[in-house]
């Protein structure tokens, strides 16, 4: 138990505290709002596909990825989507909240929160998984935010002009171009290997340090940001439906999607690594983009905003036992 509990603790409180720095800082004035709104375009633009790219070039081969990984998390995303639509349909009956709560439920802070985790839990094994798991995560979780704010939002009139844009700008998204710019060279350094060169990307000092140092940057930039961005206010009308989103993100999800995961573990050939994944796909709070989309598409964006709040600091909690749970199993 005190070993399960310690390992916990030093893979998430270094999470959870640098959170807790950025909103600190925030609060004594050193971080201010331009310098955050800043700050987030340069984590999704630069820093996370550079930490992408890095975490899928380290696989050593692409025969070495377990497909009934990557499908089982797919699949489970897409189960726990449809789901949300019923469930969150049954609980509201205004469109624009509907389409908040349903982001909530099935779209985690994978790329913010997620990944680190996996690498905290499971280290260079756990990072790599994770990168994988990103190439077909990250374009999910997007496709389906759009799909769901078309059909849910508060205009009368549904956005079906913007349909082909949003698309495009899933496609052009740059966690994505960052995860198959990682598995082009990984392709590339395969091709070599079979050709009998023993060329690879970390020949080129300069550039691979560089790309590294961006790479150690990345995580605790990102946290220290989304912490800053963190704003509490007293929405009491919104009170049922931040209890309801947060509840379903924080619990339901991860025990259904870890939970099931585990049943499936013998059949499906998954390891500690996996489960490191599986803990930021479906254990993670909800994604800051949910509320920037909400707000662009007509969605209930101050729900939306209060989600990614709530589910962020329950979500400390939450992950932590079930961290201390899956190490008691023996599962890292």
């Amino acid at each position: 138990m005190t070993d399960a509990f310690l390992f916990a603790a030093n893979a998430v409180l270094p999470i959870v505290f640098l959170i807790l720095l950025g909103y600190i800082l925030k609060r004594r004035g050193m971080l201010t709002a331009p310098f955050l709104d800043v700050g987030n375009k340069l984590t999704f633009r630069v820093l996370l596909p550079v930490m992408l790219f890095c975490n899928v070039y380290k696989i050593e081969h692409l025969g070495d990825v377990n497909i009934a990984f990557v499908l089982y998390g797919m699949t489970a995303v897409f189960l726990i989507f449809l789901a949300a639509v019923v469930i969150c349909c049954a609980f509201t009956k205004e469109s624009a909240k509907r389409g908040s709560l349903i982001q909530a439920v099935f779209r985690s802070n994978y790329a913010i929160i997620g990944i680190p985790l996996a690498a905290a839990l499971f280290g260079d094994k756990g990072a790599a998984a994770a990168g994988v798991m990103s190439a077909f995560c990250v374009p999910l979780f997007n496709i389906l935010g759009v799909v769901t704010l078309v059909m849910f939002n508060g205009s009368e009139q549904k956005q079906k002009a913007d349909v082909r844009k949003m698309i495009t700008g899933v496609l052009k998204n740059p966690l994505i171009l960052g995860t198959f710019a990682g598995l082009a060279a990984l392709g590339i350094r395969s091709i070599f290997e079979h050709l009998g060169i023993a060329f690879r990307l970390s020949d080129i000092t300069p550039l691979f340090k560089t790309l590294e140092n961006i790479k150690s940057v990345c995580t605790p930039f990102a946290l220290i940001v989304l912490g800053g961005k963190f704003e509490f206010s007293a929405v009491s009308r919104l009170k049922k439906e931040i209890i309801f989103g947060t509840a379903v993100r924080t619990v339901a999800v991860p025990v259904i999607g870890i939970g099931t995961a585990l049943l499936l573990r013998d059949m499906l050939g998954l390891s500690g690594e996996h489960f490191a994944v599986y803990m930021g796909v479906f254990g993670t709070p909800v994604a800051v983009a949910s509320a920037i989309m909400a707000k662009e598409m007509g969605a209930d964006d101050e729900l939306a905003g209060q989600l990614v709040v709530w589910t962020s600091l329950v979500s400390t909690v939450t992950i932590f036992i079930y961290v201390t749970l899956l190490r008691m199993l023996g599962v890292f």
